[in-house]
């Protein structure tokens, strides 16, 4: 029998052979068991989970796919993932066998989603919803490929949520300057805000950002990595995409700031820039705009105000998706095509001039249609 008590501790045993992925047959114990059905519940739930079989629960079933997703996705990635996973799926799906999810399970969870409501009690955005309802399809979607499970239940209950974002929000550069004048001089937190304004770059590069990564002479700053920081440590990847790999070139006056800064910091290459956490970004950008009654906007959305600015000053999309750092152009487009509309009329005007000089009056200009052009017309046939 696999379940046996302990006679000293009054606790249960569980101890039973099995066989592992490679055909080796192995033993497997536990103790410290309240009851005997909890032995045998977890030597059901192991045996489930070593012969990968899509009855296990959908809990034993994310912690599988989760250690896969290590090995392939950023460990802030990861880490974003494993939250959506615990908070907002793991509740209602976490006891079920992974097999027997049903259609009709999804759309009550979705259900009860759009039902709940974020601390402040406003509804979870379009866009959140979008995402944790991704992850679930992701989770299904790794089981029907690799673990035989017959259909994906998210097809058919369908999606909820948007993948376009609202209005996106950033500020002008008088909004951010209103924003700088509000902070201490001097200080490495409003340099770091200025960084990320007049570059672009995210948060998690400006983290990871050394004294090697600036080049006084060329006044440019190389962006090659990303570090994710937490309490356990951090966390140093390279960047989103290949193409997040850049140098971006800085005006003159960010430049000499970055110059007087790195000089009084200890010696060494690989002295971090900005040693310290995003969260104290974070609290100091809400808390100025409290104060300052300042259009509240992320710490992200820097790197939307940057990019704004960009559009504004008439730079090409081109350009702008490599100083991003964004894999296509058409990342660009898509995220910021919303700032383009405006450009119309100086498209506009701008050809007026440029053919200004060869205007002809166009009463006396005959059209391509007119008979004297040999083209027919109604009155000529």
């Amino acid at each position: 029998m696999s379940a046996t008590k302990d006679k000293k501790t009054g606790k249960w045993i569980c101890q039973f052979r099995y066989k592992d992925s490679s055909g080796q047959s192995r033993k497997k114990f536990r103790r410290g068991f309240a009851t005997k059905k909890d032995a045998l519940s977890w030597e059901r739930e192991f045996l489930l989970v070593s012969r990968r079989d899509p009855m296990m629960p959908f809990s034993s079933f994310t912690e599988i796919y989760l250690q896969d997703m290590a090995h392939r996705l950023r460990a802030s990635t990861v880490q974003g993932k494993r939250y959506i996973i615990r908070e907002k799926i793991l509740p209602y799906f976490g006891n079920l066998p992974i097999s027997r999810i049903r259609p009709c399970d999804v759309r009550s969870w979705e259900a009860a989603l759009l039902r709940d409501a974020k601390a402040n009690g406003a509804p979870y955005s379009p866009t959140y919803l979008k995402t944790i309802y991704n992850q679930l399809n992701a989770i299904f979607n790794y089981a029907v490929k690799y673990y035989e499970l017959r259909e994906n239940p998210c097809r058919k209950a369908g999606s909820i949520g948007s993948c376009q974002a609202g209005e996106m929000q950033f500020w002008t550069l008088d909004e951010f300057r209103q924003f700088l004048c509000a902070l201490p001089a001097g200080t490495p937190t409003t340099l770091a805000f200025q960084v990320l304004y007049f570059t672009g770059m995210r948060v998690g590069e400006l983290l990871a950002l050394t004294r090697a990564d600036f080049d006084p002479a060329a006044r440019t700053i190389r962006i090659n990595k990303s570090c994710q920081r937490s309490r356990k440590g951090d966390v140093v990847t390279p960047p989103k995409t290949a193409r997040s790999i850049r140098t971006v070139s800085v005006p003159i006056f960010l430049a000499e700031l970055l110059k007087r800064y790195t000089a009084a910091l200890p010696p060494g290459d690989d002295v971090l820039l900005f040693p310290f956490h995003k969260y104290a970004l974070t609290k100091l950008l809400e808390h100025t705009c409290s104060q300052l009654s300042l259009k509240r906007i992320r710490l992200h959305d820097l790197r939307h105000s940057h990019a704004s600015l960009l559009i504004e000053l008439g730079f090409p999309p081109l350009l702008i998706a490599e100083r991003l750092g964004h894999e296509k152009v058409e990342t660009t487009m898509n995220v910021y095509s919303h700032l383009y509309p405006g450009k119309q009329q100086e498209v506009a005007e701008r050809l007026e001039i440029l053919l200004s000089p060869q205007k002809l009056d166009q009463a006396e200009r005959p059209f391509p249609h007119s008979p004297k052009n040999g083209c027919k017309t109604e009155a000529t046939e």
